[in-house]
């Protein structure tokens, strides 16, 4: 039986995050995963501004080695496309107004190559023990700690758990109780195309916020090589509702929808169509227990409007990982001791999942999303909150209040 402070369940962007600060902190952990990497993970592949943000509080080094990462893309700006086919493309620009050309804010990079990145870099930890190819299947809680088994017999004992092993984790479930809510829980779908024709030159993302998949979306991210990572994603309750077949939704839209099949007509299909789910971070869960702690999608953080998870489960990794250096110097691995993890991913996200949930909630009605763009493509002010609403909190805000939309009526 191995022993240890700290057993990660997990090793994708949340559990990765973990084992990095712990490491900083100068704890021994134990991390665990169920995978050979590199592994592919159905996903959207983008990598927003949180990403190079938490890996730089991490460590300045680890944010400097992605910027250098050749398997990816910078992706400069979005693309909002409104149900009536308005467009506007915004570049991405920092908190002082200017468009941000040599320092991108958003990359795109295929999850296997992303998460194998991370896996590199805690490889190097002198702290972290990896162990890939386990697959826990036992969790047995001790007054003294968790012991964790996988199928094989492999057994740890550790004082303390990070569970990061994503969205359909069993600790989760089993333990922390947390269910699947339709209402909280968005389908995806996921293909990679080659020659994608009509990209921005820039590698725009692109969000096609199409009548019948709102409040979800259709999208188009730019990859290295020609390729293009295309999707879609609504609410799991929408999608009963509908009855939709999601993957044969997809090839319909790329086939006859009046824009879209053109820029697919000389487009190949690369593998597979692949689905996922997404728990949403739009309600507010208990995601700290007796010597456990949930990150990234165990925990339901993914942004209900953007769909944003890999930076929200980097931020949740790392709060864990302070938690968990807390809670050993003052050798309290209570409920109520751990609770402070609870508090710590509300003043980190807690904000912005509320306001992204708010959002979600009008973009239902495709009548605001035609009135907001068509005025923004003509208003520079709307245009640079626009562009900034993935990663301003503070702006984003302004986007929930009905003074907003009434300001562009009187000022259009």
């Amino acid at each position: 039986m191995i022993h240890t402070k700290v057993c990660i369940v997990g090793c994708g962007p949340a559990g990765a995050a973990a084992a990095l600060q712990l490491n900083q902190e100068g704890i021994d952990c134990v991390v665990v995963d169920k995978a050979v990497f590199p592994r592919d993970k159905v996903c959207g592949d983008g990598l927003s501004g949180k990403v190079p943000t938490a890996l730089k509080r991490i460590d300045p080094e680890l944010a400097k080695r992605l910027k250098s990462f050749e398997w990816k893309v910078d992706s400069l700006g979005v693309s909002f496309i409104a149900p009536n086919r308005e467009r506007l493309d915004v570049g991405f620009v920092n908190n002082v107004g200017e468009k941000v050309i040599d320092t991108p804010i958003g990359y795109v990079c295929k999850r296997i190559d992303f998460d194998n990145f991370l896996v590199e870099e805690v490889k190097k930890c002198k702290h972290v023990q990896l162990f890939q190819n386990k697959n826990i299947t036992a969790y047995q809680l001790n007054p003294d700690g968790y012991i964790v088994t996988d199928s094989d017999g492999f057994d740890i004992k550790a004082e303390m758990l990070i569970i990061a092993n994503g969205a359909h984790s069993p600790f989760s479930k089993e333990v922390a109780g947390i269910e699947m809510e339709p209402e909280h829980f968005c389908a995806g779908i996921r293909a990679y195309y080659k020659n994608v024709s009509g990209n921005h030159p820039d590698n725009f993302i692109e969000l096609h916020f199409l009548k019948d998949l709102l409040p979800g979306y259709f999208w188009i991210f730019p990859l290295p090589n020609g390729e293009a990572n295309v999707g879609l994603g609504i609410l799991s309750k929408e999608a009963r509702r509908k009855k939709m077949n999601l993957k044969k939704e997809l090839l319909r839209i790329v086939e006859t929808d009046p824009v879209l099949k053109e820029r697919f007509r000389n487009a190949a299909l690369i593998g597979s169509i692949d689905g996922y789910g997404l728990p949403l971070g739009s309600k507010t869960r208990k995601l700290s227990g007796e010597r456990f702690l949930l990150t990234g999608d165990a925990g339901s953080l993914i942004d209900p409007f953007t769909g944003e998870g890999i930076g929200n489960a980097l931020y949740s990794g790392r709060a864990a990982a302070k938690v968990a250096a807390k809670a050993i110097a003052d050798n309290d691995f209570s409920a109520v001791g751990l609770s402070w993890y609870d508090k710590e991913i509300e003043r980190i996200l807690g904000q912005e999942l509320k306001l992204s949930t708010r959002i979600q909630k009008l973009v239902r009605f495709p009548y605001l999303f035609n009135l907001l763009l068509n005025i923004s493509a003509r208003n520079k002010k709307v245009k640079e909150l626009m562009s900034c609403m993935f990663y301003e909190v503070d702006l984003r805000k302004k986007l929930t209040k009905p003074s907003f939309y009434i300001n562009l009526l009187l000022n259009r």
